[in-house]
């Protein structure tokens, strides 16, 4: 097990997914984490992540630095690094001459991290403030020529320092350096696989829910789809899911629901009519992040309401991802930003009657698309495109109505048709349509149109951390642009959404 402390640097996701990658299990903590907690954790070494500060801010996030004296190797990674010397007696120094972009990095010493690497090599560099003064028993293993000070060790320690990210592409022997750290330095073994994972939180399940019976909200998307089944095997019948019609889902998903899990996995499953309730919550609504509460807070009023007619209920599950705890930060407290907050991490009331319950929360997309197979769901689910916890809500800008979600729901079902009958759908991380809070003149049947617009969204990302857009072929998106104008009432334009994430996010709100 790897431990990630969190300075908020926008690629700690990308060091997590880095070790995992090799088959070691990780976890990012903030830098709060008491040392009593790390100790109990048991890492066999401490990655200090990257961030946006300097160590001489006010402000600034700090761990323990009696970390440094817990005899566990340790990576320091830009700020991290930064944040290891200062606190070892080292002096850091803003500097005028920034370095941010690809450099080239001198390896004077290929032992260590470095080992096997080639002595000149590229490497992404992102910082203001550099090193000018190691501490005792510190020693430069590699320079830039703008950053003399660009890596260190003190081998006695077990203690090590890189300026730049082996985490990114753009460091091409970036892997092999941390797979020096995981492996050499630190001896972990590559044991965390799918199998490993469901037979230690199976036991998890079972040691924290005890006799209680658990509800899930079932909404037919991966994430709960294989919370479900995972729960399942675990706590059998203790478990109840719960689907929830609240109005805002695609097209079809009822019954697609019940078929699959409570004919075909035998899985406990009730159906509540609630799109009444939903719809009238977000009348007159327009700020997305007001919607996406207003919608939380109802979907956990209804949970409990229908728990109370469950016998012994003691907890709620959620299907929640990583990167939702990760970009939410409300269930977390590091100093990442705030980017956006879902029902099922940011709108949880504080008073809550069932206790949570979330047996994927440090998975990324892609490891519960595996999980999902080792656990025996067909690919129609887990190759399925996310679908965002508020629905159909955030794809409406604006005011959710029911006109408003017949049009996206429509237009949406037709992209998807389209989409999948071109093969593309499996190259594609998520395909969806938005409906804009505009009209704009058109002509239909020589007749003056004032009519809705509606936007097409489609990307390609490995875990939705980073996105691109996707360069579908014309023809396609002919296609889908004329089956939407002319199948679906009140649209006359189409356009395709072309940003990328960063600085877009995926969905628009």
């Amino acid at each position: 097990m790897i431990l990630i402390i969190d300075f908020g640097s926008q690629y700690n996701q990308l060091i997590a997914r880095r070790v995992r990658e090799q088959h070691v299990y990780c976890q990012i903590e903030p830098p709060g984490i008491e040392l009593s907690k790390i100790s109990s954790l048991a890492p066999e070494g401490i990655i200090l992540s990257g961030g946006p500060a300097s160590i001489y801010e006010k402000n600034s996030p700090k761990v323990d630095p009696q970390i440094f004296n817990l005899n566990i190797p340790i990576l320091g990674i830009c700020y991290g690094m930064q944040y290891m010397i200062g606190s070892l007696g080292g002096k850091v120094d803003s500097v005028r001459r920034r370095e941010y972009g690809l450099a080239e990095l001198n390896i004077c010493d290929q032992k260590g991290v470095f080992s096997g690497t080639n002595t000149i090599t590229p490497c992404w560099m992102s910082h203001g403030d550099s090193i000018s003064r190691l501490p005792h028993g510190f020693k430069v293993t590699a320079s830039t020529e703008n950053t003399k000070i660009a890596a260190v060790e003190n081998s006695q320690k077990k203690l090590y320092g890189l300026q730049f990210h082996p985490e990114v592409i753009h460091t091409p022997e970036g892997k092999k350096m941390l797979k020096n750290f995981l492996f050499s330095i630190c001896g972990c073994n590559k044991t965390w696989t799918m199998r490993s994972f469901i037979k230690k939180t199976i036991d998890e399940i079972r040691g924290e829910v005890g006799e209680k019976k658990v509800i899930l909200g079932l909404s037919g998307g991966v994430d709960s789809s294989v919370a479900a089944v995972l729960l399942n095997r675990a706590i059998d019948k203790q478990l109840t899911c719960i689907f929830v019609d609240n109005g805002l889902l695609r097209k079809d998903e009822g019954e697609s629901v019940k078929n699959l899990f409570k004919r075909h996995f035998r899985i406990r499953l009730k159906f509540i009519n609630a799109r009444r309730r939903f719809l009238e919550s977000l009348r007159g609504v327009v700020d997305p992040e007001r919607k996406r509460r207003i919608i939380g807070r109802t979907f956990i009023r209804v949970f409990e309401d229908e728990a109370v007619k469950i016998k012994d209920v003691g907890f709620l599950a959620q299907g929640t991802l990583y990167p939702d705890l990760i970009e939410s930060r409300s269930a977390f407290g590091g100093p990442s930003a705030v980017i956006k907050s879902h029902h099922n991490v940011g709108a949880l009331p504080k008073k809550m009657r069932l206790s949570l319950i979330e047996p994927l929360k440090h998975l990324f997309k892609d490891e519960v698309r595996l999980l999902g197979k080792e656990l025996g769901l067909p690919d129609d689910i887990i190759l399925r495109h996310p679908f965002p916890g508020p629905g159909l809500a955030v794809r409406i800008i604006g005011e959710v109505t029911p006109r408003r979600l017949s049009i996206v729901r429509q237009a949406d079902d037709i992209l998807i048709t389209e989409i999948r009958k071109s093969n593309n759908y499996k190259k594609l991380w998520q395909s969806f349509a938005i409906l804009l809070p505009i009209k704009s003149v058109g002509i239909m049947g020589d007749k003056r149109t004032f009519e809705h617009c509606v936007v097409i969204r489609a990307v390609t990302s490995l875990d939705a951390m980073t996105a691109d857009w996707a360069r579908l072929p014309h023809a396609l998106l002919g296609r889908i642009s004329n089956r939407i104008i002319n199948e679906v009432r009140g649209v006359n334009r189409v356009t395709y959404d072309i940003s990328s994430k960063p600085p877009s996010t995926i969905e628009w709100e």
